[in-house]
């Protein structure tokens, strides 16, 4: 939002899954009275994936921004040896089947509610 530029760790062909605060929430609410699923692990979130890359873009094309998106290969930016996982993507069938909960909001409405979220408090 400050057209500073965006730095993508590796190739940016990497893909996580992220969830908006709100599907966490409302599922920890329908756990947390649940005598029957007490013990139970559960993963929580939303496991549609994007790669870091198109994430980058996502978010320049939604701030309207002038970034330049900046590579950096591992080995620049962790010690040797670093692995990176190149798809992450929670199970979400207990959440699911268990709680009845399923993720409300897809990413654009995440990046759109964090950017209004940084202009109320940056001023961006």
């Amino acid at each position: 939002m400050s057209n500073e530029p965006i730095t993508v760790y590796g190739d940016g062909n990497q893909t996580r899954c992220f969830a908006h605060v709100s599907d966490v929430v409302r599922a920890l609410v329908s756990i947390k009275d649940r005598d029957d699923i007490a013990g139970e692990i559960f993963n929580l979130g939303n496991d549609q994936s994007i790669s870091i890359k198109d994430l980058a873009g996502r978010i320049k094309k939604a701030a309207n921004s002038r970034s330049e998106i900046c590579y950096v290969p591992y080995d620049d930016a962790y010690e040797d040896g670093f692995e990176d996982m190149t798809d992450r993507i929670p199970c979400l069938d207990k959440m699911r089947t268990l709680l009845n909960c399923d993720a409300r909001y897809d990413i654009d409405v995440i990046i759109r509610d964090v950017m209004d979220y940084c202009s109320s408090t940056t001023g961006f």
